[in-house]
């Protein structure tokens, strides 16, 4: 584990108090269950907001804390534990980053102090189907008069109908799959020609399509280079990669802390199961991986703090690791405690599917290892 400074270790038990008191399991439960489901309740983000996590990435300047990753990956690893639903990731990390790194002076100073105050929802707008490949970006970003004009569509875009704001992955030049003529824009959602299909997703949380048909954005709505923008929306990325990660890390190590319980207490041939040689074995290997996981997460998030050469594939690699981390503890979270895992009753369910939807964020597993093994130059 990563040493702490005493803001940190403070800010994390702040979250991992509020989590259990404030969101626990049973309120997402009650989420999924509500009619009237907005992938997230108002009340949770707005105590969110009034704690300062939105702010955790923002400099003072602009009225934040600029706490760093390393911290706000800290919160999400303890609101991952309890399932706690919110803008909080594709907002205040993914959004503000992407502002961070790529917006004018002018789009931070507008953009920034309402992602802190919650008035602004700015997610990402990336992937254009089922599979996570920023570089086979199809959608056209004509130049016309004063700016833009845009023409596609996106798929699953976390927070798709409460954002505000896009940050949309277009091209300017070229064709799909080459990396050059990529080009970011910050589109308010609210623009003519944007339409949403909310979408019934296996995790409950809310993911939309977005179809944009003549879409106008000015030439100031440009977030890093014109046709150089890959390499600008990979860094965002991977700050976003690396967050999910410890949201991940966090999800697990829930779901080995409630397995580890049941071995203690169930009792089977007059002894608890826990006693039997081949469950202890089996939690000692998911003890072993989810501490391993907990240093390759931690690494990735101190690397992109330090701008790190090798924070590119250390993302990869804390995203990889804790998708499989993640895949197999709530495979066993299931499989060890027998039929009770299976009934919707028990929070085992949520666990699965929270975790299959997180393990297709922002890249799989196949996708990070291959691009590992293509930054190390094999």
């Amino acid at each position: 584990m990563a040493a702490l400074t005493e803001e940190q270790t403070l800010i994390r038990e702040q979250a991992s108090a509020w989590a259990l008191k404030e969101s626990p399991v049973s309120q997402f439960r009650a989420l999924r269950d509500a009619s009237d489901n907005a992938g997230f309740e108002q009340a949770t983000w707005d105590a969110m907001i009034e704690m300062g996590w939105t702010g955790i990435l923002i400099p003072e300047e602009y009225g934040g804390s600029d706490l760093g990753i390393l911290t706000f990956g800290l919160v999400l690893e303890q609101l991952g534990r309890q399932l706690t639903a919110s803008p909080l990731l594709p907002s205040a990390l993914a959004g503000a980053s992407a502002l961070l790194l790529g917006g004018s002076a002018e789009l931070k100073e507008a953009m920034l102090p309402k992602i802190i105050d919650g008035t602004a929802i700015v997610t990402l707008a990336v992937d254009e189907g089922t599979h996570h490949r920023p570089e086979s970006t199809a959608l056209e970003a004509r130049a016309s008069e004063g700016g833009f004009t845009l023409v596609g569509s996106k798929a699953s875009v976390a927070e798709g109908s409460a954002a505000t704001h896009f940050v949309v992955a277009a091209r300017t030049a070229g064709t799909p799959g080459e990396d050059d003529g990529i080009s970011l824009f910050l589109l308010p959602a609210d623009s003519a020609g944007v339409s949403r299909t909310p979408l019934n997703v296996l995790d409950s949380r809310d993911y939309a399509n977005i179809r944009l048909d003549d879409v106008h954005v000015d030439t100031d709505a440009l977030l890093g280079r014109l046709d150089g923008g890959l390499p600008l929306l990979q860094q965002v990325l991977d700050r976003a990669r690396a967050g999910i990660a410890a949201e991940m890390l966090g999800t697990a190590s829930q779901a080995f802390d409630m397995t580890l319980d049941y071995l203690k207490t169930r009792e089977q041939f007059g002894k608890v199961i826990g006693s039997f040689q081949g469950l202890g074995h089996r939690a000692a290997g998911l003890f072993s991986a989810m501490e391993q996981t907990r240093s390759c997460v931690e690494a990735a998030l101190q690397a992109i703090d330090t701008d790190a050469d090798n924070s590119a594939e250390l993302a990869s690699l804390a995203k990889c690791r804790a998708g499989q981390f993640l895949y197999d503890m709530t495979n066993e979270l299931i499989q060890m405690h027998g039929g009770i895992g299976m009934t919707d009753e028990f929070d085992a369910g949520l666990y699965l599917k929270r975790a299959r939807a997180l393990e297709a964020s922002y890249g799989n597993r196949s996708y990070h290892r291959d691009r590992y093994a293509r930054l190390l130059g094999f």
